[in-house]
């Protein structure tokens, strides 16, 4: 499994890598320059660096994980990217469905995307859904997001770029929010912050201050008015005590991923 260092997380899966950008928060993506590293450094799944590229032989690993886990799905990409074949998608879910003793973690910049597949798609309690909402610019994003059967439907306020006044949370059951780090990091108020913060306690949301940000986000910490802000929706209570059971002890067949159809998918990228 790929442990991961992100405070709202516990492990990573990428059965798609790579990406393109299509708004503000996308200008320093962490994700881009981690794939030219791994490039750099002969990971076979990076070989097309920061190009779309579908992951087949990644489909299946959630299901070889014991332990129950929250796993973050696609942090080096966006399942919902226009170029994502709507089969390869229905692929991802399938595992997510069959793997019922994890938590999966959703997040998309593709909103309008996300709602156009979400008819089509399995929806069990464990898929968490989530949109990337960097201003007021993209609120639009949350109507998408609350018109989808998603269980757990949170936001990412990450990297947050500007104040987010009068933000409805109806229909929402968490809420992310962080400053932007790395080499060029934009500023991020406080104000924004505690005012989002504020609009989440009012609708009785749960809210989650990720970093402050800045060229050194561990020396900028994660301390909001003196304290750490590290609320969760309560399905990551239900994954705690395991009332999913332990899971199956043979390995799950899964239709949609037969040797035909991952062979299919084996060589796309853009």
């Amino acid at each position: 499994m790929a442990q991961s260092s992100i405070e709202w997380t516990e492990s990573t899966w990428n059965p798609i890598t790579g990406c393109d950008k299509i708004s503000p928060g996308c200008k320093h993506c962490y994700a881009e320059a981690m794939a030219t590293r791994l490039q750099a450094m002969g990971q076979i799944n990076y070989a097309n660096g920061f190009d779309l590229t579908l992951q087949p032989h990644m489909l299946r690993r959630p299901l070889d994980w014991k332990k129950p886990q929250v796993i973050f799905v696609n942090s080096m990409s966006d399942l919902f990217h226009r170029d994502v074949p709507v089969e390869y998608v229905r692929a991802v879910f399938a595992v997510m469905e069959q793997a019922h003793w994890h938590e999966f973690q959703i997040l998309t910049k593709r909103a309008d995307r996300l709602e156009e597949l979400s008819a089509k798609l399995p929806w069990p309690k464990n898929i968490w859904m989530g949109v990337s909402v960097e201003n007021s610019d993209y609120t639009y994003r949350i109507d998408h997001l609350r018109r989808t059967p998603a269980t757990v439907k949170f936001l990412s306020i990450e990297p947050l770029l500007g104040p987010i006044s009068n933000l409805s949370l109806v229909g929402i059951d968490w809420v992310i929010v962080g400053g932007e780090s790395g080499r060029r990091p934009r500023p991020m108020c406080e104000s924004w912050v505690r005012e989002i913060r504020d609009q989440c306690d009012h609708a009785k949301v749960p809210f989650f201050f990720k970093q402050w940000g800045g060229v050194n986000k561990k020396a900028a910490g994660r301390l909001l008015e003196g304290r750490t802000w590290d609320d969760m929706p309560k399905r990551k209570a239900a994954i705690m005590s395991k009332i999913f059971g332990a899971p199956p002890a043979r390995p799950v067949h899964l239709p949609v991923l037969e040797p035909a159809i991952t062979q299919k998918f084996r060589s796309v990228s853009k």
